[in-house]
């Protein structure tokens, strides 16, 4: 089961340790978007990110070095390509 093999048999966990140290965006239940690379994370979805952009309404709003978003504001995280910025 562990084998690894096709996307379907990852768990949520398994996607989250994957991504850990990789580029993401985070979006909030409140329509925010923070994108950067992320740090870790923990059981409660609390997560620390670092080179982080804040986005309000798809504008950079903010750049951060390091963030940390408390795990209930979080709607969800995705992987993200860095060219988002070009295309955005």
């Amino acid at each position: 089961m562990s084998g690894g093999g096709g996307a379907g048999s990852k768990t949520p966990a398994d996607f989250l340790k994957s991504i850990r140290g990789r580029p993401v965006v985070v979006k909030l239940n409140s329509g925010v978007d923070y994108r950067g690379i992320l740090a870790c994370l923990d059981g409660y979805m609390n997560i620390a990110m670092e080179q982080t952009e804040e986005y309000v309404n798809g504008q950079l709003k903010n750049k951060y070095g390091d963030a940390f978003i408390r795990g209930n504001n979080v709607l969800y995280i995705s992987t993200s390509k860095r060219t988002m910025s070009e295309g955005a």
